[in-house]
């Protein structure tokens, strides 16, 4: 009964709410335009919507089988907006007291982001910050600076007496915004020029990646999201967080050795002694300006001081130098040794891999396969010629003396087929020549005179003309003769 009250009230207190929040901007803002309204950067065009806006400030119905359009409406477009408002921000956590603030219009703030938030929680898309680090690693639990691992007493007495209200408080990290920054931030280490360093302090992490991560909050949770995808480890050493990172290529990083650690601190010392020499180089120069400025003044024997201290610092520093040059010594030595390793490795695969592919590989089995391709290759070869004898003989198989004189006769009747050598034609004009004796002036004054133009006949009358010659036993002779009534024509 008594809870039955409490949520006619609770739903008495929502109608009055809407009621007197679309009151307020039906009557307050009726000279407003709507696309003159205080429109954050980024915001989708329905924030300059006074009556759209109303609706979606208004609070979301007890149960979303009540109205499901509406209700899909409103978090349609608050999930969408809130991702986005925490990637232009840079923030990959955020509360409910920090929405209000940021989605706050004309002095209003939404009535159901907190409904909002369980949606997105129950969708996968938030999730508490104190879950998110507790269901990683719980070394991370001893060093998560900045992260907010204990739940607040406010959401666990809400939480012990049934309340579904979200407190305003509790901390939601931005599963798709973290991912992203989780993904900048690996970009960031291996594109640097520490890339080459297999462990980092968290603090030359954090000097590295400022233009990434905005808070020492934000990094953290991005190592988190790192070692969740397995692509990053956090360990304490001698009170120091250290980071180490997957190698480019790699499924997993792998897990800190003593070899990392011994590198670390090499490679601490070197940055240490590098650091303490340029301090005393720095030192030296000073004394020898205040030795010059001492001689200026006259102080002879403060500047001879100011000098055996100049030469003190001096050998202080060559000593410190000489320590410098051994520490990097013995870190290219180790590298070498590191690519001397991968190389035997590499040396040992091969070995192993030619090994297996030999197995049944052995010089007098390659001979015997050497001796039996030959024998093969001679038994082909006496093959073929025996096939190609066999068909010779079968065709020449018929009398020889036979197929000559076929052939001889075959050459006899062709023989007056072929075409007669005839002498070339004159190319300059005949000389007129004497009379032969015996023959008599009117016999050669009755022949026709020679004609003066060319010949009107073609090469294919003239090849007809040629067939009708035949060859005789004596000679050639012509069998017949140019028709005297079809006289050849003058060309045209």
């Amino acid at each position: 009964m008594i809870d039955h009250i409490k949520c006619v009230f609770r739903r008495l207190y929502k109608a009055r709410y809407s009621a007197s929040l679309l009151a307020s901007y039906s009557f307050g803002n009726m000279t407003t335009h709507p696309g003159q309204a205080d429109m954050p950067p980024d915001f989708p065009p329905d924030w300059a919507d006074d009556e759209r806006m109303a609706f979606l400030f208004s609070a979301f119905k007890e149960n979303r089988e009540v109205n499901t359009t509406d209700w899909d409406s409103k978090m349609d477009f608050w999930m969408p907006l809130i991702v986005n408002t925490c990637r232009r921000r840079g923030a990959v956590c955020v509360n409910l007291k920090e929405l209000n603030q940021i989605f706050r219009r004309k002095g209003n703030t939404p009535l159901g982001l907190g409904t909002v938030i369980q949606a997105m929680s129950r969708c996968g898309k938030v999730q508490k910050e104190s879950e998110f680090a507790a269901n990683v690693d719980s070394g991370w639990l001893s060093w998560g600076v900045g992260l907010l691992l204990v739940r607040p007493l406010k959401w666990t007495l809400s939480t012990l007496l049934g309340s579904s209200r979200v407190p305003l408080e509790e901390s939601f990290v931005v599963i798709e915004v973290v991912k992203e920054k989780a993904a900048e931030l690996l970009k960031a280490y291996r594109s640097s020029s520490m890339a080459d360093r297999a462990l980092l302090s968290f603090q030359e992490l954090r000097a590295l990646c400022t233009h990434v991560c905005q808070d020492e909050t934000t990094l953290c949770l991005a190592l988190l999201q790192l070692q969740r995808e397995k692509q990053v480890t956090v360990s304490l050493h001698e009170g120091e967080k250290i980071v180490k990172f997957s190698l480019p290529g790699q499924g997993r990083v792998s897990p800190v050795s003593d070899v990392d650690l011994g590198i670390y601190q090499l490679q601490r010392s070197e940055k240490l002694l590098g650091e303490r020499v340029e301090e005393l180089g720095q030192e030296a120069e000073r004394c020898r300006e205040e030795a010059k400025a001492l001689l200026r003044e006259g102080k002879k024997s403060q500047a001879l001081r100011c000098l055996r201290g100049r030469k003190r610092v001096e050998n202080r520093a060559d000593r410190l130098y000489a320590q410098l040059e051994t520490v990097k010594g013995i870190l290219d030595r180790i590298a070498h040794s590191q690519t001397d390793r991968l190389v035997m490795q590499a040396y040992q695969a091969g070995v192993a891999a030619l090994r297996l592919s030999l197995k049944d590989v052995t010089v007098e089995r390659a001979e015997s396969l050497v001796d039996q391709i030959q024998e093969l290759c001679d038994t082909q070869d006496e093959v073929n010629q025996t096939i190609a004898g066999a068909a010779l003989d079968s065709s020449l198989g018929g009398d020889t003396d036979e197929l000559e004189e076929e052939l001889k006769s075959l050459l006899d009747e062709s023989a007056p087929d072929r075409r007669p050598i005839l002498p070339q034609v004159p190319s300059e004009p005949l000389q007129p020549r004497r009379a032969p004796v015996g023959v008599s002036e009117s016999f050669l004054n009755s022949l026709p005179s020679v004609p003066h133009s060319p010949f009107g006949i073609t090469d294919e009358e003239l090849d007809r003309e040629l067939s009708r010659l035949t060859l005789t036993d004596t000679g050639v002779s012509q069998r017949s003769r140019i028709s005297p009534v079809k006289r050849p024509e003058t060309a045209q």
